[in-house]
């Protein structure tokens, strides 16, 4: 299988530092993955990266895009000292919106992430925050990731989030919210019902992975949600097909 993981900012960071220890916990679950698989890693939190190095107004777009320039090469170093651990090899890929939805730039795109598997080295993707402002005003990997999935003929996404499941209604507000293990049908009311603003259930949370899992199931490409702050549920999805928590999205 061609696998695509995409972390979020909640999991590498607490705070304003670093998880090194979820960063190789992460490393750790890819390089068992490559056993059988091929695996492409999108990972969140150049900003925040570059904020554990100079505390820049993040308020401000320009300040993003330059804590975004500071993060990058950060985050690349700490993943490739991570994966030397295993004698893995790593690499970069900075896109855009642009880059996935050109012909041209798509093709090229899709061919750099293939050559890079065939030579047995990981390929580390990131958002181009730097210089692509449209998608540091949203903050939304998760659809970049569906988007990332389809275009490389992946077979399957899987998001890492602090967000462990999705609910049948808020957990934040509902005790007795239950996880629903799996989801055939992402419908346009569900996204605008989980996006009213005021809450953790919301944009930026549950809604962004609802529109990613709508995408990838209409075209046939499942989608798993798992906590990124402990792997074990999601190992036991990608290792030994035992789903224990998380979320499936799938029709089929």
């Amino acid at each position: 299988m061609k696998i695509v993981i995409k972390v979020g900012t909640s999991v590498l960071t607490d705070g304003d530092s670093i998880n090194k220890e979820r960063m190789l916990n992460l490393v750790s679950l890819i390089v068992d993955l490559r056993k059988d698989n091929e695996v492409v890693l999108v990972s969140s939190g150049a900003v925040a990266l570059g904020y554990t190095k100079k505390k820049l107004d993040k308020t401000i777009l320009k300040n993003k895009q330059a804590l975004a320039a500071i993060g990058q090469p950060l985050m690349a170093k700490i993943y490739d000292e991570l994966f030397d651990i295993y004698g893995v090899h790593t690499a970069q890929v900075l896109v855009t919106d642009k880059n996935l939805s050109n012909g041209k730039e798509a093709h090229k795109f899709r061919d750099t992430i293939e050559s890079l598997l065939e030579a047995d080295i990981v390929p580390i993707v990131n958002e181009n925050d730097a210089t692509n402002t449209s998608e540091l005003e949203v903050g939304d990997n998760d659809q970049l990731s569906a988007y990332i999935t389809k275009g490389i003929d992946a077979d399957l996404l899987v998001i890492l989030s602090d967000i462990d499941a999705y609910y049948n209604c808020d957990p934040v507000k509902n005790s007795n919210a239950e996880v629903l293990s799996r989801v055939v049908v992402v419908s346009y009311e569900e996204i605008m019902r989980t996006s009213d603003q005021g809450t953790g259930f919301s944009t930026g949370g549950i809604t962004t992975k609802l529109k990613a899992a709508k995408y990838l199931m209409d075209n046939n490409i499942p989608m798993f949600l798992g906590s990124g702050l402990d792997l074990e549920e999601v190992s036991s999805y990608l290792l030994i097909g035992n789903q224990i928590g998380g979320t499936l999205f799938s029709r089929q």
